[in-house]
């Protein structure tokens, strides 16, 4: 039904512009689940009612007129800096696509800043396809590979200390006549810096670029899928994105759970490194934890899942990079889940050697795997686990749990509590939280790449426009 749904209509049956259905990466589709499980493991394994929620980017007359004009564009360009992961990426990307509609700019293809962390130089090309991005969104802006030879020596405009929750009123009062003027406007640390709380047909631009538009270079595309399709034909599996890697211990300012010898070289880190601490600075490690500002490491990550009555036998993907403390990490959610899974085991040889210093390709990869899970469980939000949430949301409401640590760590610490307990506590917190509809307009700063219902997402409507 969502297929037929995505494939109902066209941009424009008039213009040589490609099916959104066709752009969209779509997962393979849910199990049946059958075989010897009990009545609460077979529940684990169903999907959510998706309520009627299909994907409709009608954007209005309006949009459509000034369309003609603006992905047409010639004389005034747009360059933006992407930095961060490749999901903290991704986020930029969408907001620069916006921001050039916002200001009749063409854009430039997004430079990816090499990662501090990661030290991944890969070019936008590498990991995504760039022709598909530019066919997706010629309706909407004109996207370049490169400055025109009339404006490499422009005096270009560089601005890399914008305000947060910019508006596009902000924006055009800003930069559009500068851009006027000098012809190139070039956009650095860009990160989550436009409003959440745009007009409608920006925000269904936000979806289309996310969705249809940013889709991965076909190698990575191909390992990904080569790789979803063996875990998928042994049957149902669990996607479990750890943030368990050294800098996120660093980054949150949190212990890690494997004993004082690897808090203290995580504390000397953060001591050299203070830029790295994003958490709140007044707040102890302890007021951390409780406040659901630390991951899940593997131990409570156990706990979590058997809670859920996961079965024993689930098979588990790992997403993410190598956990700070190596096996010693993930031994405690091995003993309870022994079918864990990486994408350096279902990788056969040599297939992912073109990766190995490309932190960005081998996320794409997770990324990819994780999709087509069915079920997706981040240990810790951030930028992958809204993106995969607002995707999986996109092609079907895909279930998607997401731990309410704020409101359940502190059961984790009450010795008191027997199992039973334990698991009927969580159950009852994470009752609705498993990928129903979540409207975005209920609180209105949330991302729409995130929560596309309602504006990415109606019912009673025959599909994407």
């Amino acid at each position: 039904m969502l297929l037929a749904s995505l494939s109902s209509t066209n941009f424009n049956s008039e213009d040589d512009e490609p099916r959104l259905a066709g752009s969209v990466m779509m997962p393979l589709p849910t199990h049946i689940v059958a075989g010897d499980l009990t009545k609460e493991e077979r529940e684990f394994w169903e999907q959510p009612d998706g309520e009627g929620y299909k994907p409709c980017l009608d954007f209005s007359i309006g949009y459509r007129r000034k369309s003609a004009k603006i992905s047409k564009e010639k004389k005034r360009f747009l360059v933006v800096v992407a930095s961060g992961g490749l999901n903290q990426q991704r986020n930029q990307i969408v907001d620069a696509v916006v921001m050039a509609r916002i200001l009749e700019a063409a854009l430039v293809v997004p430079v990816l800043q090499v990662n501090a962390i990661w030290e991944d130089e890969s070019e936008f090309s590498d990991i995504f396809d760039v022709k598909h991005f530019k066919r997706t969104l010629q309706a909407d802006v004109r996207v370049v590979s490169s400055l025109p030879s009339t404006h490499l020596m422009s005096r270009q405009s560089i601005e890399n200390q914008l305000p947060y929750n910019i508006s596009p009123l902000w924006i055009r009062a800003r930069f559009f006549k500068q851009l006027n003027e000098v012809g190139v406007l070039v956009l650095k640390g860009l990160d989550s810096k436009l409003s959440k709380n745009l007009p409608p047909d920006l925000q269904k631009l936000r979806c289309k670029v996310a969705f249809h538009a940013l889709r991965f270079a076909a190698p990575i595309q191909d390992l990904g899928n080569r790789l979803a399709r063996r875990m998928w034909i042994e049957g149902p599996y669990i996607a479990l994105h750890l943030r368990l890697e050294k800098d996120v211990w660093v980054r949150t300012g949190c212990l890690t759970g494997l004993g004082s010898e690897y808090d203290e070289t995580i504390a000397k880190i953060r001591q050299s490194q203070p830029e790295y601490l994003t958490a709140k600075l007044n707040m102890t490690h302890v007021q951390r934890r409780l406040a659901g500002l630390c991951p899940l490491n593997a131990l409570e990550i156990a706990r979590f899942l058997k809670a859920l009555r996961v079965p024993g036998s689930a098979r588990v993907y790992i997403a993410g990079g190598e956990p700070f403390g190596g096996p010693r990490a993930l031994q405690p959610l091995a003993a309870e889940f022994p079918n864990l899974v990486t994408k350096e085991r279902l990788a056969q040889e040599a297939e992912l050697s073109p990766y190995l210093n490309r932190s960005s390709a081998l996320a794409a990869v997770d990324y990819i795997v994780s999709l087509n899970s069915n079920v997706f469980v981040p240990s810790h939000g951030g930028n992958m686990g809204r993106a995969l949430q607002g995707h999986r949301a996109y092609v079907g409401h895909r279930k998607y749990i997401k731990p309410n640590k704020r409101a359940m760590i502190q059961f984790f610490e009450d010795s008191s509590i027997s199992d039973a307990e334990f698991g009927i506590i969580i159950r009852k917190l994470h009752n609705r939280a498993q990928g129903q509809p979540e409207p975005r307009n209920n609180k209105r700063d949330r991302d729409v790449t995130a929560y596309p219902v309602p504006e990415c997402m109606c019912k009673h409507r025959s599909g994407i426009y």
